[in-house]
């Protein structure tokens, strides 16, 4: 097999790989990995400084519930400029924000 087939083997399953997860609740680290885009290392940062939502039922392994993953990766959500001068009218015309 030729490298570029072995390439989109990989991508392949890659994206098999990404569908299984989306159908758990719960997951491992390597499927959150997955799930979030983020590396092993960095999410392991992450889970030990409390920065990111996850279990230890055994005080070994890490679980994730992907709900709340989902949520998490959402969180800090970036207004658009539409947003942004709407709500500055709405600040011109009462004075107040609409927050």
């Amino acid at each position: 097999m030729s490298l570029p087939e072995l390439d989109q083997m990989n991508e392949r399953l890659k994206r098999i790989e990404g569908l299984l997860v989306a159908n758990k609740t719960v997951l491992t680290m390597r499927e959150a990995a997955i799930l979030t885009g983020l590396s092993l290392s960095h999410l392991y940062k992450l889970s030990s400084t409390g920065g990111i939502p996850c279990y230890r039922p055994t005080g070994k392994h890490l679980y994730f519930n992907r709900e709340e993953l989902e949520n998490w990766l959402m969180r800090g959500r970036k207004a658009t400029n539409e947003e942004i001068e709407a709500e500055a009218e709405t600040y011109i015309a009462t004075g107040r924000g609409a927050r």
